[in-house]
This record gives structure tokens, sequence and C-alpha cells, in this order.
């Protein structure tokens, strides 16, 4: 049995500093140290080989044959092909488009280990696959930067009317008194969930001179200074906020977080990002909030369902308030390369420990 002490930087989801129990199966232990930062890796895991599907770039299949692991690609699968091809193989990747979920693991006969390829592990029945004592590992910081960037696109997309105004130039008409817009200076800007995306948003943001609060449970208000942030509660972020971005994960207590109570709560006319998860918005009470005039303008990236089908969703979208986008946060060149680097270099450790420097991210089950 080797040993390994891997360094974790940044966060899984909103617990992952508080992974103080064992994450633990027949091939794998992550105990917690005496440092806060390190994990010590104990590993025994055979990985002979990946299947790799939903147009993860090339990158991670080269990273995995250049260490003699065999890879079977497939961009697009169906569930009756995955269930089919499944047993065959070690290790999944995925992006956001398969999902692994009970009835997947039950067919995953040699499976040993899940990635996903970024950040959200939504797509993946996390518990299913614990009690199977199969891993589940994501690249959460892989695409950051680009959350990052849309995020702050769209903040300012919002106040200075772009998209609404180019429609309306590109019909022909010329309506600059229509579309006069705000500065973003000396507004304030609420970042929920300070993990790596709101942290750089924060950064970013606030050299347009905007105040920036943040609530985030696991995060102090001595690291929130480090990024130009103040932490506050909850209960003091909806009548300060004159915009809201949310980059929390999709767990149970996060589930709807903007719903009717928060939405009264709120500013009249507050202006809302939503570059994380579709499921953090109650979409019937942001329909409502919309129509009323509570919620101003919002630019929302996800969505419930995606693609949307759902005629509430597809009112939202069409609403003239709204800006909206497909799934895009992560749609960048860079982005592609480093989710799929990160996978595959997480998976070589797990074979050859220490071959790389990436941090092994084990997402914990909730159960």
């Amino acid at each position: 049995m080797i040993t390994v002490t891997y360094i974790i930087s940044g966060r899984t989801t909103l617990e992952y500093h508080r992974m103080l129990v064992d994450y633990s199966c027949n091939r794998t232990v992550v105990r917690k140290t005496r440092h806060h930062s390190q994990f010590q890796l104990f590993i025994k895991m055979e990985i002979k080989s990946v299947l790799i599907v939903d147009g993860v770039g090339p990158v991670c299949a080269d990273t995995l044959t250049s260490h003699g692991i065999s890879v079977t690609t497939k961009p697009k699968i169906t569930k009756e092909e995955l269930l089919k091809e499944i047993p065959k193989h070690n290790a999944l990747v995925v992006r956001s488009a398969t999902q692994v979920t009970e009835e997947v693991l039950a067919a995953a006969k040699n499976l040993n280990v899940v990635g996903r390829a970024g950040a959200g592990v939504d797509n993946i029945d996390v518990n299913a696959a614990g009690k199977k004592n199969i891993m589940v590992i994501n690249a959460p910081g892989a695409n950051a930067m680009s959350a990052c960037e849309l995020t702050c696109g769209l903040i300012l997309a919002l106040a200075r009317h772009v998209v609404p105004a180019a429609t309306s130039l590109k019909a022909g008409r010329w309506d600059r008194a229509l579309y006069t817009g705000t500065e973003v200076n000396n507004r304030t800007l609420a970042v929920l969930g300070l993990g790596r995306v709101g942290r750089e948003v924060a950064v970013r943001m606030r050299s347009f001179g905007m105040k920036v609060i943040g609530f985030d449970p696991y995060v102090t208000s001595e690291q929130c200074q480090e990024f130009g942030a103040t932490k506050v509660e909850l209960s003091e972020v909806w009548p300060q906020a004159d915009y809201i971005t949310l980059h929390m994960p999709l767990i149970d207590s996060t589930r709807s977080f903007i719903n009717k109570e928060v939405l009264n709560s709120c500013k009249k006319g507050v202006k809302i990002v939503n570059v994380g998860r579709g499921g953090l918005i109650h979409e019937p009470d942001f329909l409502e909030a919309l129509k009323e005039g509570k919620v101003g303008a919002a630019a929302l990236d996800v969505f419930e369902e995606e693609p949307p089908k759902n005629p509430l969703t597809l009112e939202i979208i069409q609403h003239p308030a709204v800006v909206a986008t497909p799934h895009l946060g992560a749609s960048t060149k860079e982005a592609q390369v480093r989710v799929g680097q990160e996978i595959a270099e997480q998976l070589v450790n797990l074979v050859k420990p220490g071959t790389y420097k990436t941090p092994l991210a084990a997402v914990k089950p909730s159960n």
C-alpha cells in the first residue's frame, strides 16, 4: 500500500474544508492530517481502461494513453450504449451531458472511479457511487476563470442594456434614450458562494468600483478581506444588494435558494446573475418577480432543465429583462483543455502516485 500526501487547494463543494471524516472505499482512504490543507491518501487502485464520453477534449485521452492506460472515447453516447459499454472499464470520465445514475453504476461491474471533467457533480449519483465503493472526483478549479469572466461580462451587460440595445440596432432602430444604463461604480454586489469563481468575481468587480459583500458559511471574515469582500449574514444581503451573483453548489440546502421569500426581501429592481446551477433559483417564483418588477433584470446561464423545454422556463428566457445564454460558463477553449487535463492527471496519480502535482479532488457522499 502506498502513502501519498496531497495538498488540497480550494473546495469541491461548500463543505470541502469540513471534510474531517474519512472518505473511504476498499481501495482508497483519505484522512485529515494535522494541517488543515493536507490529506493523506493511502491508495491501491487499478485503472487499466477508461471510458471518456461527452466530448472531453483530446488532452485527457492523450495524457492517459501516454501512461499506458487504455482509452475508449465516445463523444456522444446513449443510455443504452453506456449500460452496455460501462462494464468493460475501470474509470469513466464525463462532462455534464451523461447521467451517471444508480442504474448505470449498478451495471459498472469493474468501475473504480468516476471523473467529472468540470466542477458540478449534479449528473452523478455520488451517494450511489459511495455505496458501491466507487470514488467520484472532479476538476473544481479548471473552469473557474472562464465562469468568472462570463459572470463579470453579464453584470456589465445588464448595467448597460447591451443585449437589447444590440438587438434593437440590428432591427434598424436607434433607441439611445430607451437603453440608458447605470454605472456599476458605487453599486453593491453580493457574491453568494465564495469558492474559486466567487472570489475571482469579487476581485474583478471591486476593480470596477463596486462594493462587494459576500456570504459563504465556510469562509471567514478575514479570508473575505483577502479578496476585497465584506462578509455578511444572509439577512443583511437582501436589503443591501443592487446585484446578486450565485456561485454555490446545488445541494439540498441550496436548492431553490432564490425563492419568493428571498425576492420579497430584496431591493426592488435587484439584478440577479446565475452562472452557477439552475436549481438555485425557484423558477415559478422568479418569473412572478420579473413580471412584478421586483427583479429588474437577470442574466441566466443555467436552468433547472437543460436544454430548457418547460414552458415556464422558456417564458423566463423570453422575458425582455432577461439575458439568457446556453450554459456557456465553462465554454472556453482554455477551460476545455484544463478540465480534461486535471481529470487525467488525477487518474494517473491514482495509478502512479506522485506523477503529477495536481491535487486529488474527491467528492464526499452526503450520506
